[in-house]
């Protein structure tokens, strides 16, 4: 008989591979390399996303990771940006170029291009870029003259889904900001694309996300046909509760008790801890979707209780204070109150150390609200 694993059984292991259980004492680089990424669609998530795993982890050797040029932004999962080390971005970029060719033909920006040629315009691209680095309103100036008869805005959406363009810091640093310039992954890290491997990659995301189904693994990508690579492989397989197949790797480390305790945590808004599985129901019940996942696709800041999304939070900054509200989705048993309060403490220190503090504790968002409530960066956050 199959061992089956339970909502709380997935839950646990999953809080296990993605450090959550206990901080890790992971530095920055190896952590981002273990997460294969960090969405960063809204550059401050990547720095909230690892001091929340990761322990005496300071935003800066994030930041310092981005100076170096030991980890790059750019699109990738989901046809999304994000942060990842210098060597997944040559590696998992080639993976997922059909993907991004699939998502951009399928985008209303493909309509614009007005039978530009996808060559022509790739090589000019690239020359543009590699020539010194180019911010979206010159390369539609530039693109437009070239092609006058197309959508300029189109012509960067191309180059964007077509070159692996990287944004340039200070673009994604805490703290500085500044506008988005782009280069080729190649050019800015001096060394070319990597040869497909999805059967590595398979092994890296269950390292990351396992045990998961084929299902979890293409919405965690964006890819379809992986279950051809999963039949390849020699894997350790589970079943849910409802019967499907669950895959893991077969020198995995043991799972976690399903009784593990687990400390409060503050989850940053487009983790991947609640977007990289077909089914959320090990991190996420399905009452509570609408009230973390906007119609608009915003995905807010989550807190977790138990281990499961309890409710979402955000900051707000201003006059030289910073407020860190949590919305809960129902009654906090006062120990678990105390503990948000002490880990929103914590977190204010390392986000917002010159401010004065306050944490409130406010009501659940409404099921029909769509505002984008991600913490407000003012001048201390940077943006898209």
């Amino acid at each position: 008989m199959p061992t089956v694993l339970d909502r709380r059984a997935l839950n646990r292991v999953l809080l296990q591979r993605q450090l959550l259980i206990e901080r890790s004492p992971m530095g920055a680089s190896d952590a981002v390399e273990h997460l294969l990424g960090l969405q960063s669609q809204a550059p401050e998530s990547a720095y909230i996303g690892l001091w929340t795993r990761l322990d005496g982890f300071a935003l800066d050797d994030l930041a310092q990771l981005l100076r170096d040029r030991r980890a790059v932004r750019l699109v990738l999962m989901r046809s999304t940006v994000h942060l990842v080390s210098a060597r997944d971005a040559l590696l998992l970029r080639p993976l997922l170029q059909p993907m991004l060719d699939k998502v951009f033909a399928g985008s209303n920006w493909a309509r614009g291009l007005a039978g530009a040629d996808r060559a022509e315009v790739m090589a000019f691209g690239r020359g543009l870029v590699e020539e010194r680095p180019r911010d979206p309103a010159e390369l539609r100036t530039l693109l437009a003259a070239r092609w006058p008869g197309a959508d300029p805005a189109s012509l960067v959406n191309a180059l964007r889904s077509w070159l692996p363009l990287v944004q340039l810091p200070p673009r994604g640093l805490w703290g500085e900001g500044g506008r988005v310039l782009y280069t080729t992954a190649e050019h800015w890290l001096g060394e070319p694309l990597a040869a497909p491997d999805p059967a590595g990659v398979v092994r890296r995301y269950l390292a990351a996300f396992g045990p998961a189904s084929v299902a979890d693994a293409q919405k965690w990508s964006g890819l379809t046909g992986l279950r051809s690579v999963f039949a390849g492989m020699e894997l350790r397989t589970y079943h849910d509760e409802r019967g499907r197949i669950l895959y893991d790797l077969p020198d995995a480390p043991p799972l976690p008790d399903p009784g593990t305790p687990v400390s409060a945590r503050f989850v940053a808004d487009f983790d991947n801890l609640t977007l990289s599985h077909a089914d959320r129901g090990r991190i996420l019940a399905d009452e509570h979707r609408s009230r973390l996942m906007t119609v608009n696709g915003i995905i807010r800041a989550a807190v977790l209780v138990d281990g499961f999304v309890a409710g979402t939070w955000r900051v707000d900054r201003a006059h030289g204070s910073a407020t860190l509200t949590v919305s809960p989705f129902g009654p906090l048993a006062r120990a678990d109150r105390a503990a948000l309060t002490q880990e929103a403490e914590r977190l204010l220190v390392a986000t917002d150390p010159g401010a004065a503090h306050a944490v409130d504790f406010g009501q659940a968002p409404s099921r029909r609200t769509t505002a984008d409530p991600r913490p407000s960066g003012g001048g201390r956050g940077v943006g898209g």
